[in-house]
């Protein structure tokens, strides 16, 4: 699909309502758990679709019964409303470093903090951005990139995570960080075939 005129913007309507549906249906369960349902992510595929869940946790970190929790009780929903149609796998995760962004309030949150953002189309001839979050105008993200200041509709944010500062989370020094994985990480088509591993990576 060439995501340009208006077939695109009919994807990107039905694909938000799509996003909009499973929020409705999921949020409540993962309420009742004690939990906050921070976003979703749906790649829907004629092989087999990814609905991904994230979730977050209030003064604590998610743990992984916090993970088996959600996702047996989100998989009874999926059961019995069927929203999904074909195969699909479902992910529940935590937030991570590389902490997703999903609302206005989540870029807000983070201000003056370093993002990765991925447009669904492009503005000004790009659709990556690496960029310090600079504020929240309405349904608009403003961010710094090269000195620049960049208006993002928030409609348009296909995928948006922090960059992890990993001085300040703990690594500690001596501490090999992973760069082009860390970027390469809200691209990942899940349709796509595995890259080579790479030698000396190990299995």
């Amino acid at each position: 699909m060439s995501w340009t005129g208006p077939c695109a913007l009919t994807a990107l309507r039905l694909a938000a309502q799509k996003i909009q549906e499973l929020e409705a249906l999921c949020s409540p369960a993962v309420v009742d758990l004690g939990l906050e349902l921070l976003g979703i992510e749906y790649a829907p595929s004629s092989h087999r679709s990814v609905l991904r869940i994230y979730i977050d946790a209030e003064g604590r970190h998610v743990t992984l019964d916090d993970c088996t929790a959600v996702s047996r009780e989100v998989s009874a929903l999926l059961d019995v409303n069927d929203p999904i149609q074909g195969n699909y796998v479902l992910e529940v995760s935590s937030p991570g470093f590389d902490r997703p962004l999903f609302k206005p309030a989540h870029f807000e949150r983070f201000i003056g903090q370093q993002a990765k953002i991925a447009l669904h189309l492009p503005q000004e001839g790009r659709r990556r951005f690496s960029a310090a979050i600079r504020g929240v105008e309405g349904a608009e993200v403003l961010v710094e990139q090269d000195g620049k200041i960049f208006r993002l509709s928030h409609d348009n944010i296909a995928k948006a995570r922090l960059v992890p500062d990993y001085s300040v989370i703990g690594q500690g020094e001596g501490v090999e960080v992973d760069a082009e994985q860390v970027e390469a990480s809200i691209y990942d088509d899940p349709d796509a075939k595995p890259a080579p591993r790479r030698p000396g990576r190990g299995r």
